[in-house]
């Protein structure tokens, strides 16, 4: 009886066990791995078991030192698994227990080493919007007409019955133009990624003598980051590593064109606890483009350059990136400009990593602690964002946000997300 009641308990342990790991290991059951040609990562998997492993594209990596010939095999999981990239491509493993049981999905993409140049030079940065933007409403006539009508901060007006709209006077003249027929006006709008149509009456205006619906718009935007890294390779560059916001709707501007050019530091206005610090600069060849702005997104400014200002003491040479699973904490530092337009290297620390297989601009935290960078700025300020971080002599990310109550403190972006969404790093992931 002793024995049959063990079995029961041994098999109920069993079903337990079985109905319990695809929960456990679920939380991070999909990861995305970048290596380089030639070199190791290790995934560690603690369970006191073995389990099977597959894979779809048996010629881009080697599993244990050896490649994947059969479609699987097994793996013991008490040890680390090394993965070594040894062709350019992608593939996707997928690991489960006694060949049934889910375990982990893992996306490995092997990229050629890479050089670039580190930034830290300042930018002056030109945007021009897609269409005009919407910042503000005011009344006309005793009433708001466009926002009565649905319009919000943060729309941009892409065309106005039919023809499309690039400037502040443009839209103006159209706006007067088509009300003064005292029919409907058919807006395009742009509201994030949506596209949308909206109808108006435009009301006449004894004090402009005009017919307008009651807006505040802009259509342009200036101000001074700084330069992440230059691909020699491509042409292709990144910057500030966050994306850039309407500053009175504080949503993201979609641009049309825009160009960056040389700036130089004037003046700094130290942070402090709640109080962001910033840099003031100003555009010192306005007519000297040195590069277009193609794309703003989550992840910084990019484009192409045309010239690149190699007055940097520290790296006059491309140095190798370091992808997003190479990244340590530990000593770093950054370069960037505080007076003037020459470059300075200042030290900090990389505190954590908070997520490398995630595209984020927050990869990680660092932590200045660089005297003569504290006592000078406070800390991480405005205008430094997309200042190159460097550890081991590899270009590993770029200043993003600072913490509003440790201005000593705040989030990096690792530089592989920024060359992929450059263009200057190819990868596919596969789902």
């Amino acid at each position: 009886m002793n024995f049959l009641r063990n079995r029961v308990k041994i098999l109920v342990v069993f079903l337990l066990f079985m109905l319990l790991v695809p929960v456990i290991f679920w939380a991070n059951y999909s990861q995305n791995i970048s290596l380089i040609q030639g070199e190791e990562h290790y995934v560690n998997i603690p369970f006191p078991l073995k389990a099977e492993i597959s894979c779809d594209q048996s010629d881009i990596i080697k599993i244990n030192g050896s490649p994947l010939e059969d479609t699987t095999t097994t793996i013991n999981l008490k040890e680390p698994l090394s993965l070594k990239g040894v062709n350019l491509g992608n593939t996707s493993l997928n690991i489960k227990l006694f060949g049934v049981v889910p375990l982990r999905h893992l996306t490995v993409n092997v990229f050629p080493e890479k050089f670039v140049y580190p930034g830290g030079q300042s930018i002056g940065i030109k945007l021009r919007s897609e269409g005009v933007i919407v910042v503000g409403f005011n009344k006309v006539d005793g009433s708001y007409p466009a926002r009565e009508m649905g319009l919000k901060k943060g729309d941009s007006i892409i065309a106005i019955n039919g023809c499309e709209v690039d400037s502040i006077d443009e839209a103006a003249e159209l706006i007067d133009e088509k009300g003064s027929s005292g029919k409907p006006i058919e807006f395009n709008l742009k509201r994030g990624n949506t596209l949308l149509q909206e109808t108006i009456i435009p009301r006449y205006c004894s004090d402009t003598n005009s017919f307008r619906i009651g807006l505040y718009i802009r259509d342009t935007a200036a101000g001074v980051g700084t330069l992440s890294f230059y691909d020699p390779d491509s042409k292709l560059y990144g910057a500030l590593g966050h994306v850039i916001v309407d500053i009175d709707t504080n949503t993201p501007i979609n641009i049309n064109h825009g160009e960056i050019v040389k700036a130089s530091i004037v003046r700094i206005k130290e942070g402090k606890r709640g109080h962001p610090g910033e840099k003031t600069g100003v555009f010192i060849e306005e007519k000297d483009i040195i590069g277009s702005i193609e794309k703003n997104s989550e992840y910084g400014i990019f484009g192409r350059l045309e010239k690149i200002n190699n007055k940097n003491d520290y790296y006059s040479e491309p140095i190798p990136i370091a992808l997003s699973n190479q990244v340590q904490v530990g000593p770093a530092e950054i370069l960037t400009v505080l007076n003037g337009d020459r470059i300075e290297k200042f030290d900090v620390e990389i505190q954590r990593i908070v997520n490398p297989d995630t595209p984020s601009n927050k990869g990680f935290i660092i932590k200045i602690t660089d005297e003569n960078l504290i006592n000078r700025t406070g800390g991480i300020i405005q205008g430094m964002s997309g200042s190159p971080i460097i550890q081991n002599n590899k270009l590993v990310g770029a200043v993003t946000h600072v913490f509003i109550n440790d201005p000593t403190r705040g989030y990096g972006i690792f530089v592989e997300w920024m060359l992929q969404e450059s263009g200057a790093l190819e990868a596919k992931y596969v789902n």
